[in-house]
């Protein structure tokens, strides 16, 4: 029986840290030969183009060239390279797209080492993986007698979806249509569209909407015990 050959792996994710915390924990465990560290989609679609790595393991919220377009380009080069993308996110409306872009894994940056390591071994034998803890059956499943207008971000097309998360994140136009390789104009299009659906009509709407329903990594704020206290204490 041959051994099994590492898997061949390319990491993009933003931060510095991550990226070596990510790459060091993949190469400890000596099944993965980690071929490549990337800080953006740009530099990732290149290397995946040039290398062609077994798993490519892609931050959600990639700079440059937005994650999902990055997963198009991937595609439409024909590259073999797998994907497993990382989120904070389990909206049912990320993971979808997610996975109608050709993702073939999705995990949680919530989750466990072991789920990382096992999305990537089962997304390399050909497999689909998401995290456990993610419920399946409220992304996949049905639900009679609810129409997809009740819940109005299911009625966003992926492009503005796309542009809903990069505006929540703080991008301006210009920013969001050079990750999405169209013009600004073509953003504010979708940006019109997108709030319309959501009745929603200015940026920080967009974002305690976006906070409300889960659907942002971004922190939200606590207050310190001692400033609890002192607003007690007055």
């Amino acid at each position: 029986m041959e051994s099994a050959q590492p898997i061949r792996l390319l990491i993009a994710e933003p931060l510095p840290l991550m990226r070596e915390a990510l790459a060091a924990l993949c190469a400890y465990r000596g099944e993965f030969d980690v071929v490549a560290l990337c800080p953006d989609g740009a530099s990732a679609l290149r290397t995946v183009v040039e290398i062609n790595p077994d798993v490519a393991l892609l931050d959600v919220d990639l700079p440059e060239v937005h994650t999902l377009e990055l997963l198009r380009r991937i595609r439409e080069s024909g590259a073999d390279t797998r994907i497993v993308l990382m989120s904070n996110r389990s909206d049912r409306k990320t993971i979808i797209e997610a996975l109608r872009c050709g993702a073939q894994g999705f995990v949680l940056k919530t989750g466990s080492g072991q789920q990382l390591f096992d999305s990537l071994r089962q997304v390399r034998d050909g497999g689909v993986y998401i995290s456990p803890s993610v419920e399946l059956e409220k992304v996949f499943g049905h639900q009679r007698g609810r129409r997809s207008e009740e819940d109005p971000i299911e009625s966003l097309s992926a492009r503005e979806h796309q542009v809903f998360t990069m505006l929540v994140e703080g991008l301006r136009a210009k920013e969001i249509a050079a990750r999405l390789a169209v013009s600004p104009k073509t953003v504010d299009t979708y940006r019109a569209s997108m709030m319309r659906k959501l009745d929603i009509h200015d940026v920080a709407g967009l974002v305690k909407f976006a906070i409300h329903r889960n659907l942002t990594a971004m922190p939200v704020p606590e207050v310190p015990l001692q400033s609890r206290a002192a607003n007690g204490a007055e």
